[in-house]
């Protein structure tokens, strides 16, 4: 069945246009399937799994709700992450470029309170944020939810595996009873069924199939001992050489064990687990996002939010006890059109588990033989970029032209040579392709930007 176009939803004209000139041409399947319920202003329950274009579609029903002459906050989306909540929030604006003045405010914990007042006190169209923050910004009386025409809870089941039940209870009380409430989430357990029927009045449900096809996400299986789990894991890189694979465990103490093993065989590897602060977090995500770590090891609870657009390999260290959760992890590779691979580690005392994942991918699982996992011809496994730390960033009032200017400019360095840049409060990240980042450090340390000489030093 070909997919439905754009152009047959009763959308704005700008925003159709807006669509074509992004290259958004046919409906994703949860899109087709959620959006006229949502333009007609049900309230929605969708179960569909990150990558699905679930974005756009809650975004675009929003954004036909809108008054772009009255600067109040008219719609509000919860997200777990503050991860997530700014890819939604670049998301929204991108669709919404073509309509005059929108704003788009973004509360999330982790960034100081100060900037965020004062972007409310200036007006917003639409708040995208993290529960803990929205509900101190209610508690301090520095948002005002009255105005509310759409609820958006977007991922619902890790906000709630995360804790923050009450907190959500607590938003969706300050917001009018009249609104329409979009409620998208990768499962749908009893807990949020439950918790959900208190927000949502005779809401049009939708399920998009959530199995990963083979031709789309190759999986491979491997019989191991438990003494062999993390050597094994080792032998998958050597033999891959990925440039970013996400290693998933079902411990904090598993994901430690593991990155000490790969660091000490010379991996650049880095694990995401719930002792970080919200710092030290970032600059994980952000390294590994930039392609200066070769390695990311996480538990789920602690890989909520984190969503990378290109990934080698998912590698499952353990097999999850509960299949969902599996295919929500496979899910991760293969994202858009790319072709994903996942390769899962499993003991003889995980056998219960990995018939239900075959029971519910409805398809046999294929195994692989350890034994063929030989290193590939190369050197070390590096990654193919450094992590620049500069000491200044939103704060000395620097942007990334600021800093691509200056080493393409005064340091001399060709733009295809750096990658990704990020500027935070106080320090900024710059991308340098390996072969050019110590010499990028001391030229750019000689160099002003601004008129100020900042400290800086390689971080990965």
């Amino acid at each position: 069945m070909k997919p439905a176009a754009f152009s047959t939803l009763p959308l704005p004209a700008p925003l159709l246009s807006n669509l074509d000139s992004l290259g958004y041409h046919q409906m994703t399947a949860i899109q087709a399937a959620s959006l006229p319920a949502i333009l007609e202003g049900r309230d929605l329950i969708a179960q569909a799994k990150t990558g699905s274009g679930k974005t756009a579609a809650f975004g675009l029903g929003l954004l036909s709700n809108l008054n772009p002459r009255w600067f109040g906050v008219q719609a509000l989306v919860m997200c777990p992450t503050r991860e997530l909540a700014d890819q939604v929030a670049q998301e929204i604006r991108r669709l919404a470029r073509a309509i005059d003045n929108i704003k788009v405010v973004t509360l999330t914990g982790g960034t100081p309170m100060g900037p965020q007042i004062g972007s409310l006190e200036h007006g917003a169209h639409i708040v995208v944020g993290t529960p803990g923050r929205l509900q101190d910004h209610l508690f301090r009386e520095t948002l005002n939810l009255a105005g509310v025409k759409t609820l958006v809870l977007d991922e619902a089941d890790r906000m709630i595996d995360m804790g923050f039940i009450e907190e959500i209870v607590g938003i969706v009380r300050a917001c009018p009873k009249t609104r329409q409430t979009l409620l998208f989430s990768a499962t749908y357990p009893e807990d949020i069924r439950k918790a959900s029927g208190q927000f949502l009045k005779n809401p049009v449900e939708v399920k998009v199939e959530s199995l990963h096809t083979a031709d789309h996400i190759e999986q491979w299986f491997y019989k191991v001992k438990p003494e062999t789990r993390l050597e094994t894991v080792s032998r998958i890189l050597r033999h891959l050489r990925p440039t970013s694979a996400l290693a998933f465990c079902n411990t904090r103490e598993r994901c430690k064990e593991l990155v000490r093993e790969l660091q000490d065989q010379g991996f650049h590897a880095l694990t995401l687990h719930g002792d970080l602060e919200q710092r030290e977090r970032d600059q994980i995500l952000l390294r590994f996002a930039n392609k200066s770590a070769t390695v990311l090891v996480a538990t789920d609870v602690a890989a909520r939010g984190l969503d990378i657009k290109e990934l080698d390999v998912v590698i499952n260290v353990d097999v999850t006890h509960d299949p969902e959760v599996h295919i929500h992890r496979i899910g991760r590779t293969g994202r858009g059109e790319q072709h994903g691979l996942a390769l899962t580690l499993a003991t003889d005392s995980e056998a219960k588990r990995l018939v239900q994942i075959e029971n519910y991918q409805q398809a046999d699982l294929t195994w692989a033989d350890v034994e063929e996992l030989t290193p590939a011809p190369g050197g070390p496994l590096l990654p193919p970029m450094v992590t620049l730390e500069i000491a200044g960033g939103k704060r000395e009032k620097l942007r990334p032209g600021d800093l691509l200017g200056a080493l393409t400019g005064d340091a001399g360095f060709q733009g295809s040579q750096i990658g990704k840049i990020n500027i935070f409060e106080f320090a900024s990240f710059v991308a340098l392709d390996r072969a050019i980042a110590e010499d990028a450090l001391a030229k750019l340390s000689q160099c002003k930007i601004k008129g100020k000489q900042f400290k800086m030093r390689l971080v990965g």
